[in-house]
């Protein structure tokens, strides 16, 4: 049975807009873990467009279940990770111009870096997850890098404009699901999965843990936030 783990991130991005301290990030975790979320997650951007330093350590003393922080493999995101110590970190591509993560991390063509990076947080006690698409020589080199999870961004997928490429698009889930089991990673999934597509993938199996936040920060604007988090965390557990 899967598990879900729930970025709260768009409640920062809210607050950011007025410039003030509502919604407050660290309540509505407090609501997602209530509502039965296995876990949080959070990215903290080099341009601190949402998370904030100060969100990122309140939620390490308050989350309950585990926290997942996302984040650059750089010296400074590394140095951060290993002073507030999350349950996991996952390594993600990013782009000051982008609105949301576009792509996976390229593992291959970042080796070094994210090997050191990788290893400096094992190191410190933190298991390590790259965001990767679903690439066999991807998951090949999260392997080769020592990673203990990859993550794969199911964005193609959720983005695909007709049922053939939607097809296409979870088989090469799928495979990678498989290739990561053989190979002994841990598998975690999410970008762009909403309550209508989330069955598909969710019905695969292999996978550990799904991370989601856009749909359920959408829908929480409409029902509240406590009945978004259960109708995913129903949709994921029973799919």
């Amino acid at each position: 049975m899967a598990r879900l783990g729930v970025n709260i991130d768009h409640v920062a991005t809210i607050r950011q807009a007025r410039g003030g301290a509502e919604p407050d990030p660290i309540a509505a975790a407090a609501i997602a873990e209530l509502a039965g979320a296995d876990g949080i997650t959070i990215h903290l951007r080099e341009d601190r467009r949402h998370i904030q330093d100060r969100d990122l350590k309140l939620l390490r003393q308050t989350v309950k279940t585990k926290l997942n922080l996302e984040m650059a493999a750089s010296e400074e995101m590394v140095g951060i990770a290993l002073v507030v110590k999350p349950d996991m970190c996952t390594l993600v591509p990013e782009k000051r111009q982008e609105l949301t993560t576009e792509g996976g991390l390229d593992v291959r063509l970042n080796m070094e870096l994210v090997t050191s990076a990788v290893e400096r947080l094992q190191d410190g006690g933190i298991p390590v997850s790259l965001f990767i698409d679903p690439d066999p020589d991807q998951v090949k080199a999260a392997n080769k890098v020592g990673a203990d999870y990859i993550e794969i961004h199911t964005g193609a997928f959720a983005g695909a404009k007709n049922w053939k490429s939607e097809e296409e698009e979870l088989r090469k889930i799928e495979n990678a699901i498989r290739l990561a089991a053989k190979l002994g990673l841990g598998v975690n999934a999410g970008h762009g999965l909403n309550y209508s597509n989330i069955r598909k993938v969710a019905a695969l199996g292999g996978i550990v843990e799904f991370n989601i936040g856009h749909s359920i920060i959408s829908k929480a604007v409409l029902v509240g936030l406590d009945r978004a988090v259960r109708d995913m965390v129903d949709l994921v557990k029973y799919a």
